[in-house]
């Protein structure tokens, strides 16, 4: 089977975007949506002791609100993808980020949790669209080989934010209230618009269509790569949204503490998304097999170190250098979607949202049975080997019907050789 996983075959881009002199400049600008995207979807879970005692509701029920945002990112990705098939990527990215301010600024003025549910839904509808769309516009600005390597470095703007933006969100939250923090997303949000408007690639408007996008959901392998992070990414949201709380109860710690911790899991991301894609773009898939293994180790360590901070925090460290495997993934539905490009890489947000919703939700459920709020390492685990079966089955695909990659550009057309002697003599008879 031969796929144009690449963002500049044309085959699978249909934009003409012209390649930018400062590619830096372009990436930090696309990861600056990644910075406030990613500041309020883990922010927002780090904040959740906060908004349900001011909200007047447990911290279980809380967790809708990031279901909520989940749920928004899970229908919102493909929806956006397929209905802006035809606007230029650059218009997309703009307006993704101004949908994105105004569901943040309405988070911060919900008079109630109702309220705060639907503002949530709103903010996650662009979530997907963007980081896809962000993706396929980084790697369509580099040779076929370092595909991965930029794709991480756009999404670095996520995990920066959990070194710096959750902290930080967290801190605000403390001093000056939860809905300071979601106002400050807002404020990023504007200045990615900013940012966009003055450096991202301008490109004409898009050829796809929407028929051709939806074709996407025909290919089996964009299913089986959707269902490892929709699956296997569920371990690490799982007890990442209940951190906060099991820091407080468990380890003890006062609640300065938490951004000290938020930080670490942040700075394991952050490292993670710069060296993994490295070892991604010359074994893309046991490269994910590998990362999987790796999650549901740390997941079942973490309710054994969970009373001492020190190692606690090198196991949140690890959980946190998991998050790699988004880019890793992202680049795998490259290399199958064929023409269906924007709608598989926002897909693969709809997947890690899934998975957002799934791990506090099960997560949730363990800590209700009275299982403690450790037992989300344990469940974690689980979800992340469940997430390795299903990589076997997409490792073993592969293998057997590899994938041929089509990156080259469409060589002209090349002139009919002449004709032998006797056949245009043959041809001249005809024709007279």
């Amino acid at each position: 089977m031969t796929t144009s996983p690449h963002a500049t075959s044309p085959r699978a881009n249909s934009i003409a975007a012209t390649a930018p002199s400062h590619l830096a400049i372009v990436l930090i600008s696309l990861a600056m949506g990644g910075f406030a995207i990613g500041t309020t979807e883990f922010a927002s879970m780090s904040l959740l002791p906060f908004f349900a005692a001011d909200l007047g509701i447990d911290e279980p029920t809380a967790g809708h609100a990031i279901s909520a945002y989940a749920l928004g990112v899970v229908l919102g990705a493909p929806l956006i993808a397929v209905l802006g098939a035809r606007f230029a990527r650059r218009t997309q990215l703009l307006a993704l980020m101004l949908v994105f301010a105004l569901g943040n600024a309405l988070t911060a003025l919900a008079p109630g949790f109702g309220w705060m549910i639907a503002a949530r839904f709103l903010s996650g509808l662009p979530h997907g669209a963007y980081f896809g769309i962000a993706a396929l516009v980084a790697a369509s600005l580099v040779p076929f080989d370092r595909r991965s390597r930029v794709v991480g470095q756009v999404m670095l703007g996520l995990t920066v934010a959990t070194i710096i933006g959750v902290p930080l969100a967290n801190l605000i939250g403390q001093a000056v209230g939860w809905r300071a923090s979601f106002g400050l997303v807002s404020v990023l949000a504007l200045l990615t618009v900013l940012l966009c408007a003055l450096f991202a690639p301008r490109d004409q408007a898009g050829r796809s269509d929407p028929l051709r996008e939806l074709g996407a959901l025909r290919n089996g392998r964009i299913w089986i790569t959707l269902a490892i992070g929709a699956i296997g990414f569920g371990g690490m949201f799982a007890v990442y949204t209940y951190l906060a709380t099991t820091l407080i109860e468990v380890t003890k710690v006062s609640v300065t503490v938490i951004p000290f911790f938020l930080a670490i899991f942040g700075i394991g991301a952050t490292l993670g998304n710069l060296f993994v894609p490295r070892f991604a773009d010359r074994a893309l898939m046991p490269t994910a097999g590998v990362i999987l293994l790796f999650a549901a180790v740390a997941l079942l360590v973490f309710p054994l170190v969970a009373g001492n901070p020190w190692l606690l925090a090198i196991d949140v460290f690890a959980i946190g250098a998991s998050v790699s495997l988004g880019a890793i993934l992202q680049t795998r539905l490259m290399d199958v979607a064929g023409d269906a490009q924007a709608l598989a890489a926002a897909l693969n947000h709809s997947a890690f949202n899934t998975a957002n919703a799934l791990g506090p939700f099960l997560g949730g459920i363990a800590i209700r049975e009275g299982l403690g709020w450790t037992s989300t390492g344990p469940v974690g685990a689980v979800l992340a080997l469940l997430g390795f079966l299903i990589w076997i089955v997409a490792w073993r695909d592969a293998g057997s019907t590899p994938v041929v990659v089509d990156i080259a550009p469409l060589a002209p057309a090349r002139p009919a050789p002449p004709l032998a002697p006797d056949h245009q003599s043959r041809t001249r008879d005809r024709v007279a």
